[in-house]
Formats: C-alpha cells, sequence, structure tokens
C-alpha cells in the first residue's frame, strides 16, 4: 500500500467517551473520516459506571464545540451551562446523543487488543512511517477482526486499569485473595445490594483524593441511617491545612464543599484517621481483614475495603509501537513536564496539543486521561483542545494546529466528580487558601509558544477528572 492510498484510510479512535467522541467530531468537521472503537455495548461506558455521581464542572465545561455543531441539525437541546450534570446526565443528554450523531461511524462491543504497523513489528525500521496501521479487534461474540487506518488517537482512558491498595504501587500481599472484599470505585449507595454491602460494616477507604472524599462522604451519610457504619480511612501521609482540600476558598465549590463533608465524617465520629499508613499486606482475621503496613502496624478489622489510589494507563495492546513516555508519569514526555503534580496544577498547564502529543510513531496520539498518565489533574476542556489540534493536524491544518483556542474559566478549571446528592456548597471564598484565583483570568505569555493563553491559577485536582 503506498502513501496516497493510505490516506484514504480512516483514523481509528480507540473509545466512546468525552474526549473519544470529541476527537471524532472534529474529525468529521475536517473532512476526515473517523472509526470510533468502544469496547462496551454503548456510548461512554466509563462515565456510565459512575453515573451516580455529579461533576464538579458546569454543562458548559463539557460540552465540546466541535459536537455541539455536529447535534445542531438533530433535537439536541443544549442543557443549561450553568447546572452540574450527573453522570448520568452527561451521558443521556450529551455523550450518547452524540454518539448517535455520528452514526456507523461508532462501533460497539469492539474491544482493541493491539495495535501496530502492517507488516512492521517494533523492531522494523524500514518503510515504516509509510505503513498504515493495524488495530486488533476482539469483538463480544468471539469474533476478531482487522481495521487499517492512516493514524490512532488513542482516548481509551484509565478507568479500567485502577491503582491497587499496595503503598509501593503493587497489589499489598493478599490483595487478589481478599477481593471479593475489595472495590476500587466509589460506591452507588442508592442500589440496594451495595447498600446492603456497605450498612452497619466497618470499611477501610484507602485515599486522598476526591473519590476517597466521596467514599467517606456517602458512609457518613449511611451511618445515619444504619448504625454501626463507620469508615476507617487509611492515608499515606499525614493529615495537614491542605489535607481536604480549599474548602470555603475553593473555587470550585463543589470540590470544596465534598472536601468539607468528608472533613466533618471524621470530625463527627463517622470516620477515623489512620495516618502515615502505607499498605503492604491485608490479611484475613476471622471474617474480616485486617491491613499492615511497611511498618508492621495494623488496622482495627473491617468488613470491606474501598481502595481510591487513582488511576493509570493501559499500554498492553501499544506494545508493538514506539512511545516516547516519562518514565514516571507515563504520559508523553513533550507534556509530562507541563503536568508533574508535584509542580504542576490543572490550571497551569498551558493547553497543548498535536506538538506535544507526538511520538516517535507518526500519526499515533494518546488523548485525554490516557494523556496524563499517572497525573491527576486532567479536566474535559483540555482533552478537547487536544483533539481539535490533533484532527487539525491530520487534516493538513498545520497553522490551526499550534494555534491555542482555549480559554480556562476563572472558575471550574478543573473537573472531575464528586456527589450527585451533594448540598449545594457555600460561596467560594474571594481569597486565601490553596485555591483562590485573581479576580480575573491572568494571560500569560510563554517563550516556547507565542500564543496567549488565558489561566487561572488553581490548585490540583485530586480527582480521575471529566
Amino acid at each position: 500500500m503506498n502513501a496516497s492510498t493510505a490516506e484514504q484510510l480512516p483514523v481509528v479512535v480507540i473509545g466512546a467517551g468525552p474526549v473519544g467522541l470529541a476527537a471524532a467530531a472534529h474529525l468529521v468537521e475536517y473532512g476526515v473520516e473517523p472509526v470510533v472503537l468502544e469496547a462496551g455495548p454503548s456510548a461512554a461506558t466509563a462515565v456510565r459506571a459512575w453515573s451516580h455521581v455529579r461533576l464538579f464542572s458546569q454543562w458548559a465545561e463539557v460540552v465540546d464545540p466541535a459536537a455541539e455543531k455536529l447535534l445542531a441539525p438533530t433535537a439536541w437541546v443544549r442543557p443549561d451551562d450553568t447546572a452540574y450534570p450527573s453522570g448520568s446526565d452527561w451521558v443521556a443528554e450529551y455523550l450518547q446523543p452524540l454518539a448517535d450523531a455520528l452514526g456507523d461511524r461508532v462501533r460497539y462491543d469492539a474491544r482493541v487488543t493491539g495495535v501496530s504497523r502492517a507488516g512492521r513489528d517494533r523492531i522494523v525500521d524500514a518503510d515504516r512511517e509509510t505503513r498504515p496501521f493495524t488495530v486488533h479487534i476482539d469483538h463480544s461474540d468471539g469474533s476478531e477482526e482487522r481495521v487499517l487506518a492512516r493514524a490512532v488517537i488513542d482516548a481509551s482512558g484509565t478507568w479500567s486499569t485502577p491503582g491497587p491498595a499496595g503503598g509501593n504501587g503493587l497489589p499489598a500481599l493478599g490483595e487478589r485473595a481478599a477481593n471479593a472484599k475489595i472495590s476500587y470505585r466509589a460506591p452507588d449507595l442508592s442500589d440496594p445490594e451495595t447498600r446492603r454491602r456497605y450498612a452497619g460494616k466497618r470499611t477501610a477507604v484507602i485515599g486522598a483524593g476526591a473519590s476517597a472524599f466521596t467514599a467517606l462522604a456517602l458512609l457518613a451519610d449511611l451511618a445515619e441511617d444504619e448504625p454501626g457504619t463507620h469508615a476507617e480511612w487509611i492515608l499515606r501521609r499525614g493529615i495537614s491545612g491542605s489535607t481536604y482540600g480549599g474548602g470555603t476558598a475553593d473555587q470550585l465549590p463543589e470540590r470544596g464543599a465534598l472536601g468539607l463533608r468528608a472533613k466533618k465524617a471524621v470530625e463527627e465520629g463517622h470516620a477515623s484517621a489512620l495516618t502515615g499508613f502505607r499498605t503492604t499486606a491485608v490479611e484475613s482475621e476471622g471474617d474480616r481483614l485486617v491491613l499492615v503496613d511497611e511498618d508492621g502496624r495494623r488496622s482495627r478489622p473491617v468488613d470491606e475495603i474501598i481502595a481510591l489510589t487513582g488511576f493509570r494507563p493501559d499500554l498492553s495492546f501499544l506494545d508493538e509501537l514506539r512511545l516516547d513516555l516519562d518514565e514516571r508519569l507515563q504520559a508523553p514526555v513533550a507534556l509530562a513536564e507541563l503536568i508533574d503534580p508535584n509542580q504542576h496544577s490543572c490550571g497551569t498547564v498551558y493547553p497543548h496539543g498535536a506538538r506535544e502529543l507526538a511520538h516517535p510513531e507518526k500519526d499515533l496520539y494518546l488523548v485525554g486521561m490516557k494523556s496524563y498518565g499517572r497525573a491527576p489533574t486532567f479536566l474535559s476542556r483540555t482533552g478537547y483542545e487536544q483533539v481539535r489540534s490533533i484532527a487539525a493536524h491530520l487534516a493538513g491544518d498545520h497553522e490551526a494546529a499550534a494555534r491555542v483556542e482555549l480559554t480556562l474559566p476563572e472558575t471550574g478549571v478543573c473537573g472531575g466528580a464528586g456527589l450527585f446528592d451533594a448540598p449545594e456548597a457555600p460561596d467560594a471564598a474571594q481569597g486565601g487558601g490553596c485555591c483562590s484565583v485573581p479576580a480575573a483570568p491572568e494571560v500569560l505569555t510563554l517563550t516556547s509558544a507565542p500564543q496567549l493563553i488565558t489561566l487561572a491559577t488553581e490548585a490540583p485536582a485530586e480527582t480521575s477528572g471529566c
């Protein structure tokens, strides 16, 4: 197959989530045909798994402009920009309609198991860049398929690969054996079976981010109705002034309120904190479990464990491709220095696109949550800007690909998920705290990129984001 023939092939987008569908919308706008491969039976499978929680971001921040144009000719009605959708709202009122508007470009029950260059494994240099990609697919009916592509945009996210309970990044001893009593998701206590699982029980909650706050708040609410319900909060660090986030000074009021609810759970005795605890083993003690840290300390016996220690990218099906990833974050090297959570928050990461997301494997891009590797500060608007730039690049509009077209809002910068039924949050403070922002966005001129980029200073979002 020659280069001109390869250019007629579609662009394969892996994942029909928010960023994958936005990528397809941008490609369609440029007249480039996408094929979106979704492992689940419908759009946004991962979002559906946390449909019971509410986003920190308002509707205005989670609708992609190109997607809105694609939806305009349909019966779609844009939701109220100032409202906060739940995961189920996001799916029903935007993501599934967008997938429907894309029509048969979106293919369900199509799990990507491998991507390579046609006729070239990872080792071979000869004629590599002129060869199309070959995408290997397993279907839910047991059949297999191979699809050729001119480019691949991997928007498969990180939801399927949560971090383990073990404090060293590996499963703790006994963690796999105790799998039946361990969950890696914030529970949906509106589900009767899930509610029974935790009602009147002692549950270890491992983690210090928004998901852990959500679990603590939910279990505290459950304790009001079900005596004996208690959370043992396992923290790898100590408790400090920033443990619960920005509180009333957080420019994301919903996120600030969630941290305050977690704090209230501790103060009211519904949760007790075990600090400086890095789990190395999970041991059985009768019908209950005990967590053991690296110094031999032991937790009180618990009935259940909820491990909420972040997510990581699944790179297994990209093993025959040449990636340039940061050794710590597993994010593209050029992007990693911008998103290192030790140095940056989502408000200080300037918009980026095709240039920063490029790999030695030409026309391969990791986007969305997956592009951030293990960093926790991703937001949907960043993902939408990523795929806008990439679509422009693939269509040959290099000027548009290099142009920054994203203005981050003064508030609501770090999108994420919180409680669906959270009470109204207090007004954000005008100053002070870890999350205070200027009264108006700052305009920063970057020496590495001449464009003016509007950013709001913001504290890191400890969330899988949206």
